[in-house]
């Protein structure tokens, strides 16, 4: 086969991996608070996860096709560019799963493609347009999240005043399952089509495709590598987010899973980008403010947020160096 040819193979095996370590990296954001309200054990949880994360696979193609034109032009990087930006975004979310820290890789894709399109040629290269758009969602998801589980949660208080407690919990159980199935539907709508829009840059980078048309083999296999990924179930991430963050009850739960869950498949049908973990800890901070203030552990929460704030520049850093090291293969 012609070296072209292996290089691009390569780069779709990257976003696949990619693809894997983002779904064993975001497991939390559809569970977290299903499995820290015991509704679901962690191994019935990730399960569920892991089937309906496929299915959302096959929701839209929108956000693949702004990841794949909308970051860096397709045609003016080179497959080398996306070995070096998916080799860094690989390293950032292993090394930050086994942490226990819940960034975001949609961040993290975003500063090593614009890291590695830099070090190629320049400011020229990127779409700044679209980055602006990208980075305004990632910032309001969270704060999105936040405000309508806030509002939900506020809601759901104040027609259950008068009843029992107890009986509240034992009531809300099946409607958080049904809205952590929708979060694990929402994550894999959203998610999968990061590595599916990588892989349509790739195939338009290598002279293989024109335009961003999403082919259904990228759509297949981009699911099935991220249900994989969850499958094996960040349980640090998990524990973070469920049980660390805030004290959550079933109807806490369900308040912010529904809210994520909604605002995440919105967003993945009109095709923006956002941050599922942004947005899932936004929402779980919504709720346990709405109940009270003091639930929230702001110094789980601060750590959480230098993460996402050094999760841009870090991986920009990454990817550039990458590149400085790979160029010698153009």
């Amino acid at each position: 086969m012609p070296e072209s040819l292996w290089l691009l193979i390569f780069v779709i095996s990257l976003a696949l991996i990619f693809d894997f370590t983002n779904g064993w990296h975001d497991t939390a954001n559809a569970i977290a608070t299903v499995v820290g309200t015991r509704t679901l054990s962690p191994a019935k949880a990730i399960a569920m996860a892991s089937l309906l994360n496929l299915a959302g696979a096959f929701f839209s193609t929108e956000v693949a096709k702004t990841i794949g034109s909308e970051i860096v032009d397709p045609a003016g990087v080179t497959l080398i560019v996306l070995v070096a930006a998916l080799l860094s975004v690989i390293i950032w979310n292993v090394v930050t799963v086994l942490m226990g820290l819940p960034t975001s890789s949609s961040h993290a894709l975003l500063g090593s493609l614009v890291g590695a399109a830099l070090a190629y040629k320049g400011i020229g290269v990127l779409q700044l347009n679209g980055i602006i758009m990208i980075l305004v969602a990632l910032v309001c998801s969270p704060l999105l999240g936040g405000l309508v589980s806030y509002t939900l949660m506020k809601l759901v208080n104040r027609f259950f005043a008068n009843s029992v407690p107890s009986k509240v919990k034992k009531g809300f159980q099946p409607l958080q399952i049904l809205s952590s199935a929708f979060m694990a539907f929402s994550h894999g709508a959203s998610d999968a089509q990061k590595a599916m829009g990588i892989i349509t840059m790739a195939l338009v980078a290598g002279g293989y495709q024109e335009g961003n048309h999403v082919q259904t083999w990228v759509v297949v296999s981009a699911g099935v590598a991220m249900a994989l990924g969850t499958a094996m179930g960040g349980r640090k991430v998990i524990h973070t987010i469920g049980s660390r963050l805030s004290r959550l009850e079933t109807p806490q739960g369900f308040a912010a899973e529904t809210s994520a869950a909604i605002l995440l498949s919105t967003v993945a049908k009109i095709g923006i980008p956002v941050s599922t973990t942004h947005t899932i800890t936004g929402s779980i901070i919504g709720v346990g403010v709405a109940e009270r203030i003091r639930s929230v552990r702001w110094s789980v929460a601060n750590k959480i947020i230098y993460a996402w704030i050094f999760t841009l520049p870090g991986t920009a850093l990454m990817g550039f160096t990458l590149y400085y090291i790979l160029h010698v293969f153009e």
